[in-house]
């Protein structure tokens, strides 16, 4: 068990590295192969794209063949597949591609893990399981900052994409070895389609916030934190390097403080607001005031990613809505919007960014414009979630 976990956590780690690791990526490629910040933006999107829209078949496959050769299969032959192609990429179109079959790869990780923690664990303590896995997946986070950085000045983009690639097809075949599929539950005729998962109390309200709560997350890690502090707050590579650093080990501390505080509170519903509540509010300070001093720059993109990652808790909240037999299912469900919504707002931020650029906006306001737009869309999900019933274990 602690050993298949184990692979799934080494899976997640490539998780959460493929999502983030464009922005540090993005001087290099502009150089070479002349894909710019909206190109890239179409390609991380991309990859949130597939990814959700993987969930539906993987939520099936979860629930009726189990994680273990859901996870081996997808994560080597798209993950690692995907991770080659990147490596050989010419232009802005192989990239996308190379971005769409690592975003299938990756798909089944996270909810591999799940299942397996509401199946074989207390449903108490799954908010602290799911922040803890997210919590140390966040090193892909950290490896996508300054050692990424460091091993492309070593071996060029390329070169890490090759060993990128080997480690992807490494840790899928060791979790098509080890990692445990729980026992199976029977469901009663009709009651384990997708439509009973659609129809459980409570379930919309919920979808609202796990649809936004990622993109501010999803899109300033995983893209706008590059151009923002390269073009407007004048930062080198090295510096780069160092703020994505810093804002990944938040995502990191924020992951595993989120996981517990349900139960410290007595309340999913209220974490949840409180934490993007103030997510909102930092991105609001950077729309209003887009040239702070570098310090406070730094502290409230960090504060973003400390704030943004209450996935797990709200993951909690709504996996309690559903039985057993439902669980693989609902999970990758409300993955999708989850995942999806970080697609979708990430491909629309980088078209408010070129509007504002076409509209004659100096780079500082329209990286404001940006940080506003994932303001609005965080504080209209919130909004939405008001209405969720609480639910807790």
């Amino acid at each position: 068990m602690r050993i298949g976990i184990g692979c799934l956590v080494l899976g997640y780690v490539l998780s959460q590295f493929y999502r983030v690791f464009l922005a540090v990526l993005a001087p290099a490629l502009e150089r070479d192969i002349g894909v710019t910040a909206a190109d890239l933006s179409v390609a991380s999107g991309v990859w949130f794209l597939v990814f959700a829209g993987a969930q539906i078949p993987v939520g099936w496959a979860l629930d009726r063949i189990g994680p273990r050769r859901t996870t081996g299969w997808l994560l080597s032959l798209a993950g690692g597949g995907g991770a080659a192609l990147f490596a050989l990429a010419q232009g802005p179109g192989m990239i996308t591609v190379a971005m769409a079959l690592i975003g299938l790869g990756c798909s089944p990780v996270l909810m591999s893990a799940y299942v397996i923690f509401a199946r074989m664990f207390a449903p108490a303590v799954f908010g602290t399981l799911a922040g803890a896995i997210i919590g140390f997946g966040s090193l892909g986070n950290l490896g996508a900052a300054l050692p990424l950085s460091v091993a492309v000045e070593a071996m060029g983009w390329r070169g890490v994409m090759w060993v990128l690639a080997g480690v992807t097809v490494a840790v899928a075949l060791a979790a098509f070895r080890v990692v445990p599929d729980p026992p199976a539950v029977r469901a009663r005729p009709g009651d384990g389609s997708l439509a009973s998962v659609l129809r459980q109390p409570g379930f919309w309200f919920v979808v609202a916030m796990m649809a936004v709560n990622y993109t501010p997350v999803a899109g300033v890690r995983g893209l706008w934190v590059g151009p923002y502090f390269t073009e407007v707050q004048g930062t080198s590579a090295a510096g780069l390097g160092t703020v994505t650093l810093v804002m990944g080990l938040a995502m990191a501390a924020g992951s595993f403080a989120y996981g517990p505080l349900d139960r410290l509170f007595g309340t999913r519903k209220g974490v949840v607001l409180v934490g993007n509540l103030l997510c909102a509010a930092c991105l609001g300070a950077l729309w209003l005031w887009p040239v702070p001093s570098w310090g406070v720059a730094v502290a409230l993109v960090t504060a973003v990613g400390l704030f943004g990652v209450s996935f797990p808790v709200i993951m909690a909240h709504g996996r309690a809505f559903f039985p057993p037999h439902l669980v693989g299912r609902g999970v990758t469900m409300l993955n999708l919007f989850g995942i999806g919504g970080a697609g979708v707002v990430q491909v629309l931020s980088g078209r408010v960014h070129s509007a504002a650029v076409a509209g004659g906006a100096a780079p500082e306001a329209a990286m404001a414009t940006v940080f506003g737009f994932f303001a609005l869309v965080l504080a209209a999900g919130c909004a939405l979630y008001l209405f969720a019933p609480d639910r807790t274990d």
